[in-house]
C-alpha cells in the first residue's frame, strides 16, 4: 500500500513541477492533483463451487475538461484505490502528449484471473460494467484493456453495456475483437509506438536502425513485438530478458527462433544454460536500451553503468527520478514512458473514432495515422526539452499537463 501511496504522491509531484514550470496558479494544481471522481463498487459473483464471492472494483476519472475520459481496466490481486487514482492521472498526461480529445481514467478489480475459470471471469466482467454503467459511455468514459484483461473481456463488457443501454454501443469500449468493431493494429499498437519513438530518437543521434545494437528488457507483449519489428528492420538485438534471466549475443540473437520457442507466458530463457543476470543485461554495450518489463529498473545505483546512448521506456516507470538526472547529465537521450508507450491509447482513440463514424480503416491507414501522431508528439516534446534545457521526461509532463490546464481555464473552472 505504501508503494501505491508513493506512486500517487510522485504523480502529484510530477504534475506540480510541470504546472509550476508552465506558470499556472496553485488553483490549477489543486484541481488536477486528484481525480474529479472515483467510484468504488462491490461485485457479487457466483463461483463454480456454488458459493458467492464479492469482489471490489474501482473506476477513477481524472479530468474531463478536454473531453470524455479514457483508460484501461486491470484485473489484479494488488489493485487498490491509490494505484487507480495515480494511473488515471498518468492517462491524462499521456492523452495530452499525443493531443487526443480525452482526459485520463483508470479502472481495476481486486482479483486473480489466473485462478478463475472463464465463466467466473465473464460474470465478473459483466458485473463490473453493471456496477459502473452510470458513469461510463461513448461520450463519458471509454474503458480499454490493461493488465490481465484482453479483447474477449472487452467483448463481454461491450455486450453487457449494450444490454443496459438497449442500443449497440461499440464506442463504449476499445480493444475489442475486430469482428465487434475493434481496430486493425490494436494488438501491436504499444510496441509500434515505442518503435516510432526509437526511430525518431535514433535520427536525433544520427544512428541508423539497421545494424544498431539493441537491448530489450522484457519479452512479454510489448517486448516481443518490439524485438520482432526491430529485428525485421535489420537491428541487432544483442540482449533480451524475461522473468527468469537474460540472454546475450554480441552478434545478435535469432529473434524468430526465440519467438517460436517461448511459452504462453512469454518465457524463453529457461531453455538456455548460458544466461546473464538482469543487472548485466541493463549494463550491456549497446546503442539503444529499451526497458519493457517492470518499474524502477534503472536507479541511482546503476545509471552510471548504462552504456546505451538512447534509452526508450516501454514499461511504466522503469527509470527513477535520480537515474533520469544521471542519464541526462551523461548526455544519454531518455524517451519517457508517457510518450513512448502512447501508441496503445492512440489506436484506442482511432477505434473509438471508427466506431462513432461506422467506417473502418485498413492496417496501412492505422499505421500511417499512428506514425504521424507519434512523430508529431515526439517532435513537440523534444523541442520543449531543447528550448527549455530540461530532460524529455519533464518536457513530456509539461506538454501533457498544459492541455488539460488550458481546457479547465477556458471552461472557467480555474
Amino acid at each position: 500500500m505504501a508503494e501505491n501511496l508513493n506512486l500517487l504522491t510522485s504523480t502529484q509531484n510530477v504534475i506540480k513541477t510541470a504546472l509550476d514550470k508552465l506558470g499556472y496558479e496553485e488553483s490549477v494544481y489543486e484541481l488536477l492533483k486528484e481525480p474529479m471522481r472515483i467510484l468504488e463498487v462491490r461485485i457479487p459473483v457466483k463461483m463454480d463451487d456454488g458459493k458467492t464471492k464479492v469482489f471490489t472494483g474501482f473506476r477513477a476519472q481524472h479530468n474531463d475538461a478536454v473531453g470524455p475520459t479514457k483508460g484501461g481496466i486491470r484485473f489484479h490481486p494488488e489493485v487498490n484505490r491509490e494505484e487507480v487514482m495515480a494511473l488515471s492521472m498518468w492517462m491524462t498526461l499521456k492523452c495530452g502528449i499525443v493531443e487526443l480529445p480525452y482526459g485520463g481514467a483508470k479502472g481495476g478489480i481486486i482479483c486473480d484471473p489466473r485462478e478463475m475459470s472463464m465463466r467466473e471471469i465473464e460474470q465478473l466482467s459483466r458485473g463490473y460494467v453493471r456496477a459502473i454503467s452510470q458513469i461510463v459511455g461513448p461520450n463519458k468514459d471509454i474503458p480499454a484493456p490493461d493488465v490481465f484483461t484482453n479483447s474477449q473481456i472487452m467483448a463481454w463488457m461491450f455486450d453487457e453495456y449494450s444490454k443496459i443501454d438497449e442500443f449497440n454501443s461499440p464506442g463504449f469500449i476499445t480493444g475489442k475483437p475486430i469482428v465487434l468493431g475493434g481496430s486493425q493494429g490494436r494488438d501491436k499498437a504499444t510496441a509500434q509506438g515505442v518503435t516510432i519513438c526509437i526511430y525518431e530518437a535514433a535520427k536525433k543521434r544520427g544512428l541508423d536502425i539497421k545494424d544498431a545494437r539493441v537491448v530489450i528488457q522484457g519479452f512479454g507483449n510489448a517486448g516481443s513485438f518490439l524485438a520482432k519489428i526491430l529485428y525485421d528492420a535489420g537491428a541487432k538485438i544483442v540482449g533480451i530478458s524475461d522473468a527468469y534471466g537474460a540472454l546475450h549475443d554480441p552478434n545478435g540473437l535469432d529473434i524468430e527462433y526465440l519467438l517460436d520457442r517461448r511459452d504462453s507466458f512469454g518465457t524463453v530463457t529457461t531453455l538456455f544454460d548460458e544466461k546473464i543476470t538482469n543487472k548485466e543485461l541493463l549494463e550491456l554495450d549497446c546503442d539503444i536500451l529499451v526497458p519493457a518489463a517492470i518499474s524502477n529498473q534503472i536507479t541511482a545505483e546503476n545509471a552510471s553503468d548504462i552504456k546505451a546512448s538512447i534509452v526508450v521506456e516501454a514499461a511504466n516507470g522503469p527509470t527513477t527520478s535520480e537515474a533520469t538526472k544521471i542519464l541526462t547529465e551523461r548526455g544519454i537521450l531518455l524517451v519517457p514512458d508517457v510518450l513512448a508507450s502512447a501508441g496503445g491509447v492512440t489506436v484506442s482513440y482511432f477505434e473509438w473514432v471508427q466506431n462513432n463514424q461506422g467506417y473502418y480503416w485498413t492496417p496501412e491507414e492505422v499505421d500511417e495515422k499512428l506514425t504521424k501522431k507519434l512523430v508529431d508528439a515526439f517532435e513537440n516534446v523534444y523541442n520543449v526539452a531543447t528550448t527549455r534545457n530540461i530532460d524529455m521526461r519533464l518536457a513530456a509532463y509539461m506538454v501533457g499537463a498544459r492541455r488539460t490546464a488550458e481546457a479547465s481555464r477556458f471552461r472557467g473552472w480555474v
